[in-house]
């Protein structure tokens, strides 16, 4: 028998619970993972043995393999397993410091004389159980740690030519000396989230933008990262982003997942539930007040076109401007308990509601602030969560309070769906039209196939923009 037990590294742990749709088996508390990040830095192990005759059955004898100096905190448990077998070996996996820890159960049958005829195994009874678990925790606790000085490892990337502005660009900048000045529509103000799984798609977005701007020093990014107990996993983000774009305008923040708290529900896609990904949602109170406009773009996207284009549409009364894609089948992205129910339904009454992708919007900040569009959101989250009316993680969300109130914007600024479903991730082709954006929204990224030697045709156009440092390019051999 084995199980295996989940734990968050750090953050809130209510997020994550939601996205746990089993049933508790045989006696175990189970927590799914939340990451498919596979890189483990750290193996500890402890070893359970049966205590001798000798020894109280509460005597425990354990020892530590592959296991280094290690140092951080774990957050408190509230679990026990009620039963264990008297051989347990529980295998601790330090994942990257992004990732969750994984416990595993090994419980083996004994082997020993007394039990090799025995229909049942012996076990410890449910407060012995209880008691290894709750000694475990504390172990734990007090012993494992992540090391103070151990390397978060983050892609590396060649360095970007320097983008200089055409003739005929304003001469202005940005800073955060400055933030709270008079508007001015000359500086193009674009928001992005970063963290290390889309890290390098994130590079990749950005040297786009600056390769196509008519005046790339005009341009400023908002990065938006996780907020951990520890500076330095932001710390090196911010050292990624000057060691690629040595001359880019940009400003990191720390996004407080406690703000999601108790408000994410599972989704389709595990990456549909990060914290992160609600981020977009709460640029009023993120970003500066001086920053009135903000384009907002995802980290799997590139932009072949000048971005002051889309910075300059006209937004008129509305708060929000997108791509619209009437076409689509709208009910498909809420489920048959809200369309069953009258007063969910009506919420699109007097609407001609029509499907937009929230990967790219132009945002008006400070009509957004007026309007408390942030609690209007946050209204719909805790709905979800008491009655689950959909399955798309940040997506309908926005469709509930903005769908047939946005101001349409051109296909060609998000040729969206390149990464295929949500499910498989097969390629597909571009939509009919004029394209100055490219965004592989779905399953499939395009750093990824490339790198499994098994890309799609329309990878091949973002692989120009892939700044990251291949290893085999750098070695000594």
């Amino acid at each position: 028998m084995t199980s295996t037990v989940c734990l968050p590294s750090y953050g809130p742990f209510d997020a994550y619970r939601e996205s746990f749709n089993h049933a508790p088996q045989d006696g175990h508390t189970f927590v799914p993972n939340t990451t498919n990040k596979p890189t483990r830095l750290y193996s500890l192990a402890l070893a359970f043995a049966p205590p001798p005759p000798s020894l109280s059955p509460h005597s425990i004898l354990w020892k530590t393999l592959n296991a280094k100096s290690i140092k951080s905190i774990i957050s408190p448990l509230s679990y026990s397993i009620p039963r264990a077998p008297q051989n347990t070996k529980i295998t601790l996996s330090l994942k990257h410091p992004f990732s969750p820890l994984h416990f595993t159960l090994h419980s083996p049958i004994s082997n020993s004389p007394s039990h090799s005829n025995s229909q049942h195994p012996q076990t410890m009874p449910p407060d012995h159980g209880r008691l290894y678990f709750l000694l475990i925790v504390l172990v734990l606790t007090a012993t494992v740690k992540f090391p103070a000085t151990s390397a978060v490892e983050l892609p590396k990337f060649r360095e970007a030519p320097a983008f200089r502005n055409g003739r005929g660009c304003p001469r202005t900048a940005w800073s955060s000396l400055g933030q709270h000045s008079h508007y001015n529509p000359s500086i193009i103000h674009i928001a992005m989230t970063l963290d290390t799984t889309y890290l390098r798609g994130s590079i990749a977005g950005v040297f786009s933008v600056l390769q196509h701007a008519t005046c790339p020093e005009n341009i400023v990014f908002h990065f938006i990262a996780a907020s951990h107990h520890n500076r330095r996993p932001s710390d090196l983000l911010r050292h990624v982003i000057t060691s690629t774009f040595p001359y880019l305008t940009f400003h990191l923040y720390h996004f407080d997942s406690n703000l999601v708290k108790g408000k994410i529900s599972y989704s389709v896609r595990r990456a549909l539930d990060q914290p992160l990904n609600y981020a977009r949602i709460y640029l009023a109170d993120i970003l500066p007040s001086g920053v009135r406009r903000i384009i907002y773009f995802d980290s799997d996207l590139i932009v072949v076109d000048d971005v002051a284009k889309l910075w300059n549409i006209n937004l008129g009364r509305r708060v929000l401007g997108a791509p619209e894609y009437c076409h689509a089948n709208f009910t498909n992205y809420f489920t048959p308990k809200f369309w069953s129910n009258a007063a969910f339904a009506a919420s699109f009454k007097g609407r001609r509601a029509c499907y937009f992708n929230t990967g790219v919007m132009v945002i008006d900040l400070w009509k957004w602030r007026e309007g408390k569009y942030t609690e209007k959101l946050e209204h719909w989250m805790r709905v979800q969560k008491r009655c689950r009316i959909y399955e798309l993680g940040s997506l309908p969300p926005f469709l509930l309070v903005f769908a047939g109130d946005v101001e349409g914007v051109e296909h060609r600024w998000n040729q969206h769906g390149l990464g295929g479903d949500n499910l498989e991730g097969l390629c597909r082709d571009l939509h009919p039209g004029p394209v100055s954006l490219l965004h592989w929204s779905g399953k499939g990224k395009p750093w990824l196939r490339l790198d499994s030697k098994r890309p799609c045709p329309l990878d091949s156009l973002w692989a120009p923009y892939d700044l990251y440092r291949h290893s085999s390019l750098f070695s000594d051999s």
